[in-house]
């Protein structure tokens, strides 16, 4: 998702350090080598260390929202990563030792975690816990950043806007201690419609206060602004839905958080309007299609109403993500079956293609009957995948700058990041 290679990549900047250069990242394979036993319930057979919880949280949930009852100790894996404060880290290999000030929880893996937890009914003690948990580290702006303390973004705001909405929590009902709710910290990283980009969002200000359009942030932004989560439905469910026919960029003083979803929107469907999809490069690197940002994408258009306007990025999805989501695992799939909810598209014709069944297959055999899976020992071959839908090419950026500071690093992939 928008999230889907932050969540992994800011946890692995804890760990990578300038030492790295892009040969050193480029030679292995993010893939699980034979000495390396990873869970049974895990879905993906790749190192879940910096997204173990985000990838297993977008399967179940991605599974839910086609009516498929995923396997139940895949569920319990899930929520036995959990901390006893309700936060979840992005992956913890020994669950039955208790969290400490070093376990790394953070917002993403929490809010993703709290989605699917959600839609699968666990227990109130299990979501109330994650909901508590993200409310005490609410910024003063009324946001969030991917850990506790640091600069609210949008893409970390918005999946959990989403989460505490599934969470049966309105976002405008959770102030900050300044007062400032989640919708008026998404408001604040709108870029404004005289500005380069306008209608788009930024990913976080700059040191000078500015706004750079983001498209990936831009992605969540719109769901945020919206107040739907990872597995959006088309424009007709859910309140205060922005207009599917804004033609022009919104302002003024009256600027509300719908004219920001309505404004994203917009920027997207322009964004995507030539080529069919966006892009993404890193420096020194070529401009190269972004599959799962164009997931992203589609997902946001189709929560706005913009549903001709996905056509064409959902068409070229169909066409070519086959390749990418078998690489990359579970957490792409997912992104292309909300892809194709998001737009009334059947997830199991996908350009020739059966999404459920392929998810399925990288994990353990789904309990309904109705599942449409192959069973655990049809995973994928490990060597194919990518990280849960992690870029290569974005982890080898990590450990190019990964001695920088996470903020300036995602400051400089927003940069870089163009339609």
């Amino acid at each position: 998702m928008f999230v889907r290679r932050s969540a992994a990549v800011l946890a692995a900047t804890a760990v990578i350090g300038t030492a790295f250069a892009p040969a050193a990242l480029a030679d292995e394979s993010p893939g699980a080598t034979p000495s390396q036993a990873f869970p049974s319930a895990l879905y993906g057979s790749t190192d879940p260390t910096y997204d173990g919880v985000w990838r297993q949280s977008l399967a179940l949930l991605a599974q839910d929202s086609v009516d498929v009852k995923p396997a139940k100790k895949s569920v319990d894996w899930l929520v036995g990563q959990q901390c006893e404060s309700g936060a979840f880290a992005a992956y913890r290999p020994n669950p039955s030792a208790k969290c400490d000030a070093r376990t790394k929880v953070d917002t993403n893996s929490t809010a993703a975690a709290l989605q699917a937890l959600e839609a699968l009914d666990a227990s109130d003690a299990v979501t109330g816990a994650a909901v508590k948990w993200l409310k005490s580290v609410q910024n003063k702006d009324g946001g969030w950043g991917y850990f506790p303390g640091t600069p609210s973004d949008t893409n970390s705001t918005s999946v959990v806007i989403g989460a505490l909405d599934a969470g049966d929590t309105d976002p405008k009902d959770v102030p900050s201690k300044d007062d400032r709710t989640p919708y008026d910290a998404l408001l604040g990283l709108s870029v404004p419609c005289d500005e380069t980009g306008g209608g788009a969002f930024a990913f976080q200000p700059d040191k000078k206060g500015g706004l750079a359009a983001n498209a990936d942030a831009t992605a969540a932004g719109v769901l945020g602004a919206l107040g739907e989560g990872l597995d959006a439905d088309p424009e007709e469910d859910g309140p205060d839905k922005a207009s599917p026919k804004a033609s022009q960029c919104a302002g003024g003083d009256s600027f509300t958080v719908e004219d920001a979803a309505a404004n994203g929107a917009l920027y997207l469907a322009g964004a995507v309007a030539k080529n069919g999809y966006l892009k993404s490069s890193l420096p020194g690197a070529e401009d190269q299609p972004d599959y799962g940002n164009t997931a992203d994408a589609v997902v946001a258009l189709g929560a706005a109403g913009r549903t001709a306007d996905a056509e064409k990025p959902l068409a070229w999805l169909e066409k070519n993500s086959g390749t990418w989501a078998a690489k990359s695992g579970p957490a792409a799939y997912a992104q292309l079956i909300f892809a194709a909810n998001a737009t009334g598209t059947d997830p199991r014709a996908f350009g020739g293609a059966d999404l459920v069944k392929q998810l399925g297959a990288t994990g353990p055999a789904a309990t309904s009957s109705d599942a449409s899976t192959a069973p655990a020992d049809d995973k994928d071959d490990a060597s194919d995948e990518d990280d849960g839908g992690v870029s290569l090419w974005w982890i080898i950026g990590v450990g190019l700058v990964g001695g920088i500071g996470i903020g300036f690093l995602l400051s400089g992939r927003n940069k870089k990041q163009q339609p």
